[in-house]
């Protein structure tokens, strides 16, 4: 029943605020004609990018892209301006929102126009249009101010012939690869994986006609072209040729779930197989299928672990829309003994017991301000006998450190996440297995 159980988990990761969405686009598009066309439309002039444009983001998506064109002639009035041109046209469809939304923030940042929601952001990119080139000019600021070209249409259009080719499958494995990426805090951008998943199914039509069964090959085979995937500082984007550049290494992450998925293809037990899948994918890959008597159809039971010992989980106290990197390491000592955990784990696979932990951030590319928050995963008989089961999310508190000490025999982890304007948006996992 892998089908059925792949078939529920696309439904799972569907976007669930699309209502609000929709809302937000148009009441914007809105604001922005009347002021530079003087025309009551909430569609016109407006085009949704970015991975809802391209629709493949899943729920929790905080950054929502839009392109609004706007007329030639400020395109030639802020080209000749003196000092920076493009940061005084934002400025000016800043000011246009700022009377549609007074108690709202809005800035100004790089290309676009931000504009933050309580539960996501919409980044307005103000643009011109070129016929003759079929493509769009747009500012940036930086560097003193110049104009950038893009072409969001011909990504979208072979992206779009990408999933008619293979039968829908493309973006229900774009789709699927974010909810990865969220889950393990694989550091890579939405348009990267819309990328590589495009570049995947060119180099290979093996899946082109099939369903939903096809699901455990394909993601082995999916994963493992990840994990093969030379290190690169960008890819070109289907359809523009833009530049997609690399956000951090995603390959190691990419080759464990490429064992995890072919040990799932290859496990005899359905239930092992789900299980394997949801190390993969997350909480929202269902664990059951039941069958009542009374009917011939299918329904799924989604189980999403309550956690044993009150464990908690970062989806449900944040939106994970996973953008940045993050890695945490660990330094243990004790006795005569001290070094590096992922540097012993190469040698030896357990720790020593009654060492003292120090886990700290290694690398961060979050900018500044953000949050820190840990979870220490403590299970296993002795901790259940002692009742010292472990598994809350707790504040940092300001060292960006956390400190343990190994006293628990078992299988253990150590997750830090960084949570910026109320999402997740950096996450990494440290094992921790104790003798």
């Amino acid at each position: 029943m892998s089908y059925a159980l792949f078939e529920q988990f696309r439904k799972n990761i569907s976007v669930g605020n699309a209502g609000d969405i929709s809302t937000s686009y148009q009441n914007i598009t809105t604001r922005l004609n009347k002021n530079f066309y003087n025309a009551d439309s909430n569609n016109a002039h407006s085009l949704q990018v970015g991975s809802y444009g391209r629709h493949t983001a899943i729920h929790g998506v905080s950054d929502l892209d839009m392109l609004f064109e706007l007329p030639w002639e400020l395109y030639e009035r802020h080209r000749r301006r003196e000092g920076n041109g493009p940061s005084q046209l934002l400025q000016v469809v800043r000011d246009s929102l700022k009377v549609r939304y007074v108690n709202t923030e809005i800035k100004g940042d790089g290309q676009v126009v931000v504009v933050q929601f309580a539960k996501f952001k919409v980044e307005v990119l103000p643009a011109f249009y070129r016929k003759e080139t079929n493509d769009y000019l747009h500012p940036d600021t930086n560097d003193g101010g110049d104009w950038k070209l893009t072409r969001p249409q011909q990504e979208m259009a072979a992206m779009h012939a990408m999933n008619t080719r293979t039968n829908r499958i493309y973006k229900h494995a774009c789709k699927m690869l974010r909810s990865w990426k969220n889950e393990h805090g694989a550091p890579m951008s939405g348009i990267l994986i819309d990328t590589l998943c495009y570049r995947f199914f060119e180099n290979s039509k093996d899946y082109d006609d099939k369903s939903y069964g096809s699901y455990p090959s394909l993601f082995a085979a999916l994963f493992t072209f990840l994990a093969d995937l030379e290190q690169k500082d960008y890819w070109r984007a289907p359809g523009s040729q833009a530049h997609i550049h690399s956000k951090g290494n995603f390959h190691r992450k990419a080759k464990k779930a490429a064992l995890t998925c072919i040990e799932a293809r290859d496990a005899d037990a359905e239930r092992k197989r789900a299980k394997l899948w949801r190390e993969v994918f997350g909480r929202d890959f269902p664990l059951e299928i039941k069958i009542p008597r009374a009917f011939a159809s299918e329904t799924i039971t989604v189980v999403k672990d309550a956690g044993e010992g009150a464990e908690e989980f970062i989806e449900d106290k944040y939106p994970v829309d996973i953008r940045r990197n993050l890695e945490i390491g660990c330094e243990f000592s004790g006795n005569s003994d001290r070094g590096l955990l992922r540097s012993v784990m190469q040698h030896f696979p357990w720790l020593k017991h009654g060492m003292s932990l120090r886990f700290h951030i290694l690398r961060c590319d979050v900018a500044e301000p953000y949050e820190v928050k840990w979870k220490v995963r403590n299970v296993g008989p002795e901790a259940i006998r002692r009742s010292q089961v472990r598994g809350k999310i707790l504040r940092d508190e300001g060292c960006r450190e956390r400190k343990e000490t190994a006293n628990f025999h078992g299988d253990h982890y150590v997750e830090c996440y960084i949570i910026k304007n109320d999402v997740c948006v950096a996450r990494d996992r440290l094992s921790v297995p104790i003798e």
